[in-house]
């Protein structure tokens, strides 16, 4: 396989700017990597022909002197984006062959900046789950291993596809989506890095729906730096989403490598869990040893309503998922079962269409907006979720940034929590609250467990300061100097 695909994204820019190589040449050799690498299951499409389109295009505009931010680089693209002409599936059955006619706000931005999609990448079902094990098109394979075996183990979800991709060198980086942790845990699951940035520092238009409050478009890629190249492209004010913020977007790979001393960097209390693996807890204590020996100042915080996190986040999350998805009828678009009457038909395609995972959150959304349940579930959740936000805000009084465990192991098997969705969804346990509070978190890989499988650390910042995200991750990577990667057996 070509060293072309070893590149990071900053290091391939360089390249395709000083001539080492074409785009034709790198989108090639990532071209091959897949086809290579289809036991991880990790594209759902491969967009082969338009991508060697879109490099030879990007090679004329070099030639021409007109060169865009990411002119030249191979991407892969999650599912959950509608791309015009390209078949976008959210990893459903009911969406079918679905062929939009209209770009999503993020991937048009990358196109605007020269970038070439080298195909779609697999996802959990509407982007619910957190093992990509609930994908119509099957899971996607962690390109890690464990020491101690050769099971199949999960590259988190919902962006597993994103994240698989990246570990394996199948793309320079790749868009995901997070709305209750599907960038930041899968990052720490591959040992990439994941950021989800500030809601609404991202448009969600032409994005596939799933938790409207909640989701937020990000990058993975294998360096904080190519993060921020990435998360500059994607970023930006689009009048056509109401949730946009109308904010200037800066150059984030420039506050990479900015000195962190004098940073004040909370530590929560409350996530030192019960039964919290011992090497989760010491990786965690290593990464608030290589920020104090950067210069930050540590201090420990509290957010007492984050217990209630994840019960508020698996109430307000499926309530806004059952709205989202009841255009999913048989009628405009997508799979269709014939009943004998209407209602009949609106059944069998959503029993056809829907996997499990997807009904049941439905099913629970359903019931907690109710008539007689709206105000014992789903208002107490907003509640909860008003008090989360004002324990971010009065740690922010004291702090600049916390730092936290990503997730609380781990890859694990596939089909090992499958069965047990309550276990499935305390791998949220760190990340949920981020996105309840809207605000940027950023996972960085740190270590490796006893078994050899990658761990990420999170921290998390004040609203629309990704800047100093970057820099602190970016002085995380450094003391962590992860240079690990997975042993390619597929």
């Amino acid at each position: 396989m070509s060293d072309l695909t070893t590149l990071t994204l900053k290091a391939a820019l360089d390249g395709l700017a000083d001539k080492s190589f074409s785009s034709v040449e790198i989108t090639q050799a990532h071209i091959e990597a897949v086809e290579a690498a289809r036991s991880l299951n990790a594209y759902v499409l491969e967009t082969p022909d338009r991508a060697i389109e879109m490099a030879k295009a990007s090679d004329a505009r070099r030639t021409s002197g007109t060169v865009g931010r990411l002119d030249g680089a191979p991407l892969g693209i999650k599912d959950l984006f509608c791309t015009k002409g390209v078949r976008s599936t959210a990893g459903s059955k009911i969406i079918g062959e679905f062929i939009p006619a209209y770009e999503s706000t993020v991937t048009a931005n990358l196109w605007r900046d020269g970038a070439v999609m080298l195909g779609k990448l697999n996802l959990d079902e509407f982007a619910m789950g957190s093992s990509n094990e609930t994908s119509a098109w099957g899971p996607v394979v962690n390109p890690w291993r464990s020491n101690s075996g050769n099971a199949k183990l999960t590259p988190g979800g919902s962006s597993g596809g994103s994240a698989a991709a990246v570990a394996a060198e199948l793309c320079l980086g790749a868009t995901a989506t997070d709305t209750g942790g599907s960038i930041r845990q899968p990052a720490s699951f591959t040992g990439t890095v994941g950021i989800k940035p500030t809601y609404g520092r991202c448009s969600r238009w032409g994005i596939v729906a799933f938790a409207s409050s909640l989701d937020q478009a990000g990058p993975m890629a294998r360096t904080v730096e190519d993060t921020a190249i990435l998360l500059t492209s994607m970023a930006g004010h689009d009048p056509k989403d109401s949730t946009s913020l109308a904010v200037e977007t800066p150059d984030f790979a420039a506050f990479v490598g900015k000195s962190v001393k004098g940073l004040r960097v909370g530590v929560p209390k409350e996530y030192r869990v019960d039964n919290m693996p011992p090497e989760i807890d010491a990786l965690w204590t290593q990464g608030i040893a290589w920020l104090k020996d950067a210069g930050c100042e540590i201090v420990e915080v509290s957010l007492p309503h984050t217990k209630y996190a994840l019960p508020a986040y698996y109430i307000v999350a499926p309530a806004e998922a059952s709205s989202n998805l009841a255009r999913y009828d048989g009628m405009r678009y997508g799979l269709r079962v014939e009943g004998s009457n209407l209602t009949d038909t609106y059944e069998k395609s959503r029993a056809a269409g829907f996997g499990a995972e997807v009904r049941r959150r439905i099913m629970i959304g359903t019931y907690v907006l109710s008539a007689g349940y709206y105000d014992a579930y789903y208002l107490k959740a907003l509640k909860v979720r008003r008090r989360i936000a004002d324990d971010f805000d009065q740690a922010f009084e004291k702090v600049d940034a916390l730092l936290t465990p990503t997730a609380p192991s781990a890859a694990f098997s596939l089909g090992d929590k499958s069965d047990d969705p309550v276990a499935m969804y305390l791998n949220d346990i760190f990340t949920v609250t981020v996105n309840l509070a809207g605000l940027p978190g950023m996972s960085v890989p740190a270590g490796l467990d006893a078994n050899g499988l990658p761990l990420g650390l999170q921290l998390i910042g004040r609203a629309l300061d990704e800047g100093t995200l970057f820099s602190l991750g970016g002085a995380l990577e450094k003391a962590a100097n992860f240079r690990s990667k997975p042993q390619k057996w597929w």
